[in-house]
């Protein structure tokens, strides 16, 4: 597996509909975590929230999204970011594109362990596009 660029789609209670409609669309398969299966909330109203979306077409193109928690400002038009994603044997390099965005970035979350066991990073880079940073474990 190589270090993959996709686009990475916010969205406000209905991320599940919206990547169902896009499966509906382009095809392939898509998978499908709440908050409360990855227990990344404490609040019980988030619980069938999607916090991670991701669909893999036949032809290759990857499409990710999430349900923006409340907690999180939600401004349709600017509810995008850009995943970078690979295996631990590209831990290195992604570590290194994570530490060079930081650089003038607004850090929201820490290059670290997630719950989901990945290490995973989110920064907002000085031109104001958000990174998300995903290292999947061994």
């Amino acid at each position: 597996m190589a270090i993959s660029l996709n686009p990475y789609i916010g969205f406000r209670d209905n991320a599940r509909e919206a990547m169902e409609f896009y499966q509906s669309v382009f095809g392939g398969d898509l998978s499908l975590n709440t908050f409360g299966d990855l227990q990344a909330s404490e609040d019980p109203a988030e619980a069938n929230k999607i916090m991670h979306a991701m669909l893999t077409t036949h032809s290759g193109l990857i499409l990710m999204g999430a349900d923006t928690p409340s907690s999180m400002p939600y401004n349709p038009g600017d509810n995008y970011s850009i995943s970078l994603s690979g295996p631990f044997e590209d831990d290195h390099d992604l570590t290194t594109y994570y530490e060079k965005l930081s650089e003038g970035a607004t850090i929201l979350q820490p290059l670290a362990t997630a719950p989901w066991g990945d290490k995973f990073g989110m920064l907002t880079d000085k031109f104001g596009v958000t990174w998300l940073v995903n290292i999947a474990a061994r």
